[in-house]
């Protein structure tokens, strides 16, 4: 629906402000003609004169243009599309990355595998609006992000928004602001990235355990591909038209993650901005996740002890993937070394490397035609990887939020080599998807174990029902917990997995 119809509730939180509501609606006001975040200072409304909007595309749909108070295109994205794997929410996720803009909204409907009229009535019913409403807001709230926080020129800033004209970039900031984009250029922005960098800010919903992502980042981080340092991670990137290096620095008293970027052009802008958010999980409302993860005895005291925990989402869904892949029957420890020699001998060197980053990682089509022998894996993990490199490759096997759930892990499950664990962890991680569950993993396994419970897999997956939709937010709540145990095994001794088979047989016993 485009209007939300719990209005009670939406009026109560906009009355006090809650930042738990911010991104989820939109608060429109009837006398002004404005739409607002629900944390948005200025003095609330009387509710006779207020309408409440899941998006702020269907506010400007209804004739509302954007508060330039509370800025709702730095927003945090609403959690609702990222529980869900159907089409409407797929389609989001889509239009997010700028597929529209760069494929139309033909595009948009061909790689859903449905009619374009389909894809508008599923998403009119839903949102309120179509896709090219959808899109045009997009590339609005881009260009207004980019206009507040960098110095880019307003040429540049429109077509890396997404927009195909100064004209179009002009009439549409007019229409969901209410002024050209020129007026918001008071001033000229002092430069803060240095370096060449550019620097944006992006919004999430507070507490936000940032010690505990990094770590588990950190541990798992790639040689010349990635690092964790000071706080801040750091990474080479590969996107469809540019590439480059970013930086994620949590900056708690913002309630944002900084984001310093060099990319080789800013045409994937919009998409490695969703990414980023993807990666530090920034869309996830912590009290949503909380009020049922506490409930059960053996999570209360871990929810409490790291309150925002996030999932770690993917930058890449293959390197992730082969990633996975690496890590059965070995440590974490054993599955980076692993990475780092594929990166090393496949990889393809940055021209100027930076510290530790000197490496791209590997595309789908140079591993699927390589020789991995030499690489010390097992004759059984390169016949895994070949699999799914050709898969990708092919365009057969499409690892990216915008597949969906059932169909993807379906495909998974028939390369070989690929089992129950790692296609969980696979859609955890690349798909977002909140309930994945890898019961079968031994770290899992322990964790439990260190909280004095014993279970077979059976019963684990009869007890976790009670955890649903965030099994895999559980899940990360168990490992961060034994990863900050003292009794644990020493770093990089923890195992990854043992393979899919053998752990399930395992656990049954």
């Amino acid at each position: 629906m485009q209007t939300y119809t719990d209005f009670d509730l939406c009026y109560k939180a906009l009355c006090s402000r809650d930042s738990r509501f911010d991104g989820r609606f939109f608060a429109a006001v009837t006398t002004t003609g404005i739409y607002c975040r629900p944390i948005c200072p200025a003095p609330t409304p009387y509710a006779k004169h207020v309408r409440f909007f899941t998006c702020a595309a269907a506010a400007e749909a209804a004739g509302f243009r954007a508060c330039r108070r509370c800025h709702p295109e730095a927003s945090p994205g609403s959690p609702e599309w990222n529980m869900r794997a159907d089409l409407v929410a797929r389609a989001l996720r889509l239009i997010a990355d700028g597929v529209v803009d760069t494929e139309g909204v033909s595009g948009l409907a061909q790689r859903l595998a449905v009619s374009e009229r389909h894809l508008h009535r599923e998403l009119m019913a839903e949102v309120g609006v179509g896709p090219l409403a959808l899109a045009r807001t997009r590339r609005a709230q881009t260009a207004r992000l980019l206009i507040d926080q960098t110095n880019l020129s307003l040429t540049t800033i429109a077509f890396t928004a997404g927009f195909a004209s100064i004209r179009q970039f002009n009439e549409t900031m007019q229409t969901a602001f209410g002024c050209a984009p020129s007026a918001f250029r008071r001033s000229a922005r002092p430069e803060k990235g240095g370096e060449g960098k550019l620097t944006l800010r992006l919004q999430y919903r507070p507490p936000f355990e940032a010690g505990t992502l990094l770590s588990y980042l950190g541990q798992r981080a790639v040689n010349g591909v990635e690092e964790v340092k000071d706080g801040c991670y750091r990474r080479t990137v590969i996107l469809p038209a540019s590439q480059g290096v970013i930086e994620l620095e949590p900056m708690k008293k913002a309630n944002a993650v900084q984001l310093r970027l060099q990319l080789t052009n800013l045409n994937d802008l919009s998409m490695l901005v969703q990414r980023c958010r993807q990666l530090f999980d920034l869309d996830m409302v912590p009290e949503m996740i909380s009020n049922i993860l506490a409930k059960d005895s053996l999570l209360t005291i871990l929810v409490a002890q790291k309150p925002g925990l996030r999932i770690p989402g993917a930058l890449d869904g293959f390197e992730l993937a082969v990633r996975a892949i690496l890590g059965q029957q070995i440590s974490v420890a054993g599955a980076r070394t692993l990475a780092g020699r594929l990166v090393a001998g496949l990889g393809v060197p940055l021209e100027q490397p930076q510290s530790s980053l000197t490496h791209f990682f590997p595309s789908a089509q140079v591993i699927a035609n390589a020789d991995l022998q030499g690489y010390g894996l097992t004759n059984s993990r390169i016949t895994a990887l070949k699999a799914l490199a050709s898969a990708v490759a092919a365009g057969d096997l499409v690892l990216d939020r915008s597949a969906d759930y059932e169909v993807t892990k379906e495909q998974l499950l028939k390369l070989p080599g690929i089992g129950p664990w790692t296609v969980a962890y696979i859609v955890m991680r690349v798909m977002g998807d909140p309930d994945a569950f890898p019961v079968t993993d031994l770290a899992l396994r322990r964790a439990l174990e260190h909280l004095g419970v014993n279970m077979s897999v059976r019963d684990l997956e009869a007890y976790a029902e009670a955890w649903r939709p965030w099994r895999a937010y559980a899940t990360h709540y168990l490992w961060a917990n034994l990863a900050a145990s003292p009794a644990r095994n020493k770093a990089g001794s923890q195992v990854n997995a043992v393979s899919d088979e053998k752990v399930l047989s395992g656990l049954l016993q």
